[in-house]
């Protein structure tokens, strides 16, 4: 990866919709040669895709939550393929120490949020959990 191919990502992370013609103008490349770059990111795993954010309006509504999860030995499999069926759960993690998985959570209310914890506990394989309401957001570097 050189110093092209991160100003593409660069300009990617900005807007994952912006035009391969654009990338080309803004690095100075041919449009076949950007193409070509994106293609070979793709393919060797430097762009795993792209997704939807949602933007602060979105979010701004949301009450958000951490929930950590203690799980039964070998139970992450199992466990995953019930917490991906979940549409309030935005993320999740397996982590060290006390926690074996961190999940956020997003919904917009608090019923949301206790509704899903409940459901949560009822997956085999869960032991246990701690949740945590998120209040005021001072620093965001992913969003």
């Amino acid at each position: 990866m050189d110093d092209i191919d991160r100003k593409i990502l660069q300009l990617l992370a900005e807007d994952a919709r912006t035009p391969v013609a654009t990338l080309a103008r803004k690095t100075g490349l041919a449009r076949s040669t950007a193409q070509a770059r994106l293609d070979r990111m793709e393919a060797n795993g430097t762009i795993a895709g792209y997704a939807l954010r949602l933007g602060d309006a979105t979010r701004a509504g949301q009450i958000r939550a951490t929930v950590l999860l203690m799980l039964e030995p070998r139970a992450t499999p199992a466990v995953l393929a019930k917490l991906e069926r979940m549409l309030v759960i935005e993320a999740a993690h397996t982590v060290s120490g006390r926690a074996d998985m961190i999940l956020t959570l997003g919904a917009p209310t608090t019923a949301h949020i206790d509704e899903a914890l409940d459901l949560i506990g009822t997956i085999e394989g869960v032991k246990g959990s701690e949740t945590l309401i998120h209040l005021s957001t001072k620093i965001d570097r992913v969003s």
